[in-house]
């Protein structure tokens, strides 16, 4: 049994006022004795960020754990191939996103409106966070620019690891590409680092 207004648990008998912030549920358990359990709203912001604090360990691990991966198959020598099979994994992925989040969504209005989305709804989804900025030339190519990229977050902050920066964004660039393309716009996607953790993708919009 769930009762979502406390005052009514209050009026039955069956809970104390002896708490001073408001619940947003109150669950009350009858077998094997009466359990009253009382969240609070500042308890439920706690365990929510908890949990996303949780996914995103979890996909920095599984992101890492696949670049790994990937290398270990490929052979370390052979770096462009690595970039291309870390994108083209980033690009599956990319289109089944985009098909799940976009499934109840009005239809968009124009190429700048699918951008638009790609750096709200969509860079939210994975990475918890806007695009910091989005910028275009209105001739088909698009300047996406993520001030601290969680991906490379946890490299050092500078130009000391810069060398290793493609293959961590390689994924990404196949996001975006992904995404895209299930919005019906083909396009080119790479991925430039001058400072860590800042990063910039560039979007070229291939015309049919």
């Amino acid at each position: 049994m769930l009762l979502t207004n406390y005052r009514e648990a209050l009026h039955q008998g069956r809970l104390r006022q002896s708490f001073a912030l408001e619940p947003i549920a109150i669950y009350y358990f009858f077998y094997p004795h009466p359990i009253i359990f009382v969240q609070s709203e500042a308890e439920a912001a706690v365990a929510m960020n908890k949990q996303d604090m949780a996914d995103e360990a979890l996909f920095l691990l599984l992101h890492n754990e696949i670049i790994s991966c990937v290398y270990k198959a490929e052979g370390d020598a052979d770096n462009g191939k690595c970039i291309t099979k870390l994108e083209n994994m980033g690009f599956r992925v990319g289109q089944g996103l985009t098909e799940r989040s976009t499934k109840d969504t009005a239809r968009f209005k124009d190429e700048l409106d699918i951008m638009k989305f790609v750096c709200k709804d969509f860079w939210t989804t994975v990475f918890k966070k806007q695009i910091d900025n989005l910028r275009t030339n209105h001739q088909g190519i698009y300047v996406l620019q993520d001030n601290k990229f969680r991906l490379i977050t946890q490299m050092s902050a500078g130009k000391q690891y810069l060398e290793h920066a493609p293959k961590y964004l390689a994924f990404s660039c196949g996001l975006i590409r992904g995404g895209l393309s299930n919005l019906g716009i083909k396009s080119i996607v790479t991925a430039e680092v001058s400072v860590m953790p800042a990063c910039k993708f560039q979007v070229m919009i291939q015309k049919l």
